[in-house]
Order: C-alpha cells, then structure tokens, then sequence
C-alpha cells in the first residue's frame, strides 16, 4: 500500500518512494529505505513535509508506527487530466474575476491568487506531467485568460526544474498569472486582430505592459518579484524588446525565463484566428531567437530539456501511421519516449489504444502534430482515452 507519512512520523525502515509537501525544491536520487535517522534529520532540513511510502517494502520496525490515511498512487498521466483540468478551470475563473475588477477600477484581490497558485505549486511538485498536459487542451476562444493560467504554470515547471526556492516559484507564480492584466485595457478590435498591426497599432499593444505594471503596482501585498517578471515579460537580450528596452545585463534570470514561458505559449496556443505551432516546432523557434540574440541560449536549451523534446500530453506521428500522445519520458533515451496510441491515419479513425515504449520498440516518431492537422480535437482525444483507460 502506498500512504502519505509525515517527516514527523518516518522512521527507520520505511521504504520512501518520493517527496509529497515541502517548502524547498528537494528531488529523491531514488526510491529506498531509510537507514538511520540522520536521513531524517536531513529531509526534515531541506523542507521535507511529507512523504510517500510503500509499507508492502518497508522493513517492519517501521510498521508500528501509526500511519497516515492511505492515498491515491500516481498512475498514468491520461488518468490524472481530469483533476488537473479542474484546477485549471479554477485558475480561469480566478483570472476571470481579476480582468472583472480592473475593468471596474478595483483593486485586485491578491487572496485567491495566492490560493489556486499554492494549489498548481503543489500539484506540480507532485507531478509536473499532469498539468503540462492540461495545457495543450485549450479553447482558442478564451486565448487571453487561458494564457496568462498557462505562462503561470509553464514558470512554475520551469522554476522548479531549476530548483528555485518554493517561496519564490509562488512569487514566480503570481507575477505570471498577472503579467498579461494590462491587456485588458487594450480595444478588442486591436488585440484579437487576424492581420499585421500598423505601426501605430503595435505601439498600443506594446502599452498593455505599462497597463501591467500600473495595477500590480497599485495591488496590495504584491511582492518584488511578482511585479519584476511582469515588467519584464516582453524584454529581450538585444534591447529590441519593450517597454524599457533593457539589455540582458539588465534582464534578470526570472525576466529572462518568463520570456521564454510567454513566447512558447503564444507559439503554442490555437487562436480565435490562427492554429498554434506543435512544440517540436515551438522550440525550433525558440532556439532561432536565441541565436538571434533575443533569448537567453542557456535558458532556452533548459526549458527545452525541462519539457522533454516531446513533451508529455503532446501529440506525436509514428512511422507506423498511428497518432500517439506522450505518456512519459524515456530519461536515458528522451528522442524515443513511452506513448499510447489512438488513431489510424490511413483509415481516418480511432483504434484500441495501446501502449508503447518507442525504445524497445522498431516504431518511432515521425513528427511532432497538433490535433487539428488531422480535423481531430484534442478535448475528444482525451475523452476517448480517458474511456479506454
């Protein structure tokens, strides 16, 4: 059985499988017993609140100890979508309120952002996979308050990929979810427009960033952090970005990695008037405007190694003409990871679904698609394979 312990309650013999609460960024280099009870002292530093243990593999010492509740145990990620979707509606409706109250000249209520960001911190510690995966399952007509959710929680992966303290991930957090509130000050007409932007045009959009910064100023307990990565979102290396122009000298590690979080999921995401990029060709992007000087290479190559060359929940086509979704990594072999595929291209219909490690297999993947390249909807996809298990 798999429960939840306590760092108060582990001792000697219990059989740790991973880390469930705590207050720094600590990772397990493996699953094992613990030997002594300096091993707890040092959890019980690093921040360890809590963790998973398996009792079927725990020494029997350990056993008298009373333990917590038992807990669900991680399955496979398709499985877990539909709590993390719930999550996601909430940080919606969170976000929804927010453009609700600057559009009414109030200030922003900062206590329901910090909730639903501790929650997504949470849930991403647990398992990062599970909202990546909820991500990639948009509707093209809520671009704007599903964007600012997504950037919030593409920096909270990323924040924790790098081990950034958790109590600065949630000021990370709060900045993301915030750094796009400006927008709503911008006319319609110019921000969901389907063609080029005049030069004049540009300029107003360029303003939702000082919009920004002017509510989050004026937003009680708003921390340093939360406003920096908000005021530099659209800052680049080379000084070609705004408001300020800043240089990378003068662009912090936090400015740098919201750029990256912000440019991916604009690339990413479908639109009202147009169909986003499949990641594959997403990152491709991002490397190019690293080399042009915009991006920072070092960040961009980690934020690329943090996702996975092919991200879990995304869609891949093998040479077998099947369409798969990205179930997990393969760590030592991360071009050719485990995936379960749905649908024959050829006949232009859903199979059994099947799983399939592509590093023991001869089958591999072709591209990276999104499911619209195939008149497919990715909300249908996961419902079919929710039904299958």
């Amino acid at each position: 059985m798999i429960i939840e312990v306590s760092i108060k309650e582990l001792k000697k013999g219990h059989f740790v499988v991973d880390i469930v609460k705590q207050q720094g960024c600590y990772n397990l280099s493996r699953a094992g017993h613990i030997k002594n009870n300096k091993t707890i002292t040092a959890l019980t530093l690093k921040g360890v609140e809590s963790v998973l243990v398996d009792t079927t593999k725990s020494i029997a010492e350990a056993l008298t100890a009373a333990p917590s509740a038992p807990i669900e145990s991680t399955g496979p990620v398709i499985l877990e979508v539909t709590k993390a979707k719930k999550l996601f509606n909430a940080s919606k409706r969170i976000q929804q309120q927010v453009f609700l109250d600057v559009q009414q000249g109030h200030p922003i209520n900062i206590a329901p952002i910090i909730d639903v960001t501790n929650e997504t911190i949470a849930a991403i510690f647990k398992n990062p996979d599970t909202l990546a995966c909820v991500i990639n399952i948009r509707n093209k007509n809520e671009y704007l308050l599903e964007h600012s959710v997504s950037v919030s929680i593409l920096m909270t992966i990323f924040a924790r990929f790098l081990k950034v303290e958790r109590s600065v991930i949630q000021q990370l957090a709060i900045g993301a979810f915030l750094h796009d509130v400006g927008k709503i000050k911008i006319a319609d007409n110019i921000l969901n427009k389907a063609g080029k932007l005049s030069a004049s045009e540009y300029k107003i959009i360029q303003q939702h960033v000082n919009h920004s910064i002017e509510i989050i100023k004026a937003t009680p307990e708003i921390s340093a952090i939360s406003l920096e990565v908000a005021a530099q979102h659209h800052e680049r290396n080379d000084g070609s970005g705004y408001p300020l122009q800043l240089k990378q000298d003068n662009i912090s590690n936090y400015g740098a990695m919201i750029a990256i979080c912000d440019v991916f999921d604009a690339l990413t995401a479908d639109r009202c008037y147009k169909d986003g990029y499949s990641q594959i060709k997403a990152f491709s992007v991002l490397r190019n405007l690293a080399r042009q000087g915009k991006l920072m290479p070092r960040l961009v190559d980690l934020f690329i190694k943090c996702l996975g060359v092919y991200p879990v929940g995304t869609l891949v086509e093998l040479s077998s003409h099947r369409l798969a979704i990205v179930e997990s990594r393969n760590q030592d072999d991360p071009i050719n990871p485990k995936v379960r595929s749905f649908y024959n291209i050829d006949r232009h219909h859903y199979t059994l679904a099947k799983d399939i490690d592509l590093a023991k297999e001869a089958d591999f993947i072709v591209r990276g698609v999104k499911a619209n390249d195939f008149d497919l909807d990715m909300n249908r996809i996961i419902e079919f394979l929710l039904m299958q298990g």
